[in-house]
């Protein structure tokens, strides 16, 4: 029994200074995420294959229940509140260490400027219109309607689209030809905070919301699937999904790659830009793209809970900026910087 105590102890004190000796160690993260979490992902990624639902989803919600019991089990059983805080403890340690090790120590890889040297671009109006002047046209001439979707089409695309820029924009390469995308194993609770993706990182799986919409669904995928290949920010993973989507030529997944950032741009272009201009480029959007996006968001909007909304918008944004990713929730928009980063070392 002690053998076993010492073991239960130690054990977890390894893993985890292992765990933040590379978050603090540069250099390391960037090992791990390119020579560990390749295998790591594949050998997790095939395991959870072989379940048609999202076992990582189960598995956080078996370790709330778990949690919650302990204090139940310890009072019943007498054990003292000593014994079960550390069991409390004990289960949160291997469910920190596990997520750590199966994939939030992407959280550590370098930066994306350094992993595809892309010389930084300031962020000035400048920039950002001459982004807008390719977008638009762009957005609007790429428009279809999309009223369903072939969703082995779009892993088709997202694994060739991969394979094409994997090597030169900083990415991992695809080690399973054909990803299994799920769907989220609790989609009803999951609307009701309007996210329409995820990355399962206990067993690196994605899931996507079962009730995303058509023009949604082709950028949802290649955004999580690249959060499985390692990408841990938000806005690097629009940018790779914008990237792989647009540069497909099937229509319609490469009108939803344009279509995915447009909330962004007009946001940015807000702040941005003087009201002048600002209501000269919103009218110059196509308007049936602009019917869409008013459609999407009224959709969402049916299904959104203010209160759990809240709530979970709060958490998200402690997690991310606990990550190294100091923006919080609003990471997500940063893509636009990240594109017009992309367009200037292209001219």
């Amino acid at each position: 029994m002690k053998r076993i105590f010492k073991i239960r102890l130690v054990l977890p004190l390894i893993l985890l200074t292992i765990i933040w000796a590379v978050q603090f160690f540069p250099g390391w993260g960037e090992f791990y995420a390119r020579h560990f979490y390749p295998s790591i992902s594949y050998v997790l990624g095939s395991f959870s294959s072989l379940f048609a639902f999202a076992i990582g989803d189960l598995f956080i919600f078996f370790s709330i229940i778990f949690l919650l019991f302990i204090p139940i089990y310890g009072i019943w059983k007498k054990k003292g509140w000593k014994r079960t805080l550390s069991w409390m403890i004990e289960l949160l340690a291997w469910v920190y260490i596990w997520f750590y090790l199966a994939w939030g120590l992407n959280y550590s890889q370098d930066s994306f400027y350094k992993r595809t040297n892309i010389p930084y671009s300031a962020y000035t109006a400048e920039n950002f219109t001459a982004f807008l002047e390719d977008y638009i046209p762009a957005l609007n001439s790429s428009y279809v309607p999309i009223e369903d979707i072939d969703k082995d089409q779009i892993r088709e695309e997202a694994v060739k689209g991969y394979n094409l820029i994997g090597d030169s924009l900083g990415i991992n390469a695809l080690r399973i030809s054909s990803p299994r995308v799920k769907t989220m194993l609790f989609t009803p609770l999951i609307s009701k905070v309007a996210v329409i993706g995820s990355m399962g990182p206990f067993f690196c799986e994605f899931t996507v919301n079962g009730d995303a919409l058509p023009s949604q669904y082709p950028a949802t995928y290649v955004h999580e699937l690249s959060h499985l290949l390692g990408i841990t920010s938000e806005a690097e993973a629009n940018f790779y999904a914008y990237q792989v989507c647009t540069a497909s030529e099937v229509p319609e997944i490469r009108f939803a790659g344009y279509f995915s950032i447009l909330n962004h741009v007009l946001s940015n272009a807000y702040r941005l830009l003087p009201q002048e201009e600002f209501e000269r480029l919103n009218n110059s959007i196509r308007p049936e793209i602009k019917e869409l996006s008013k459609t999407n968001h009224e959709y969402w909007l049916e299904k959104y809970s203010p209160i759990v909304g809240s709530i979970q918008g709060w958490l998200y944004n402690l997690y991310l900026k606990g990550n190294k990713i100091e923006s919080g929730r609003k990471n997500y928009s940063e893509v636009i910087g990240l594109l017009i980063s992309y367009q200037n070392r292209n001219k």
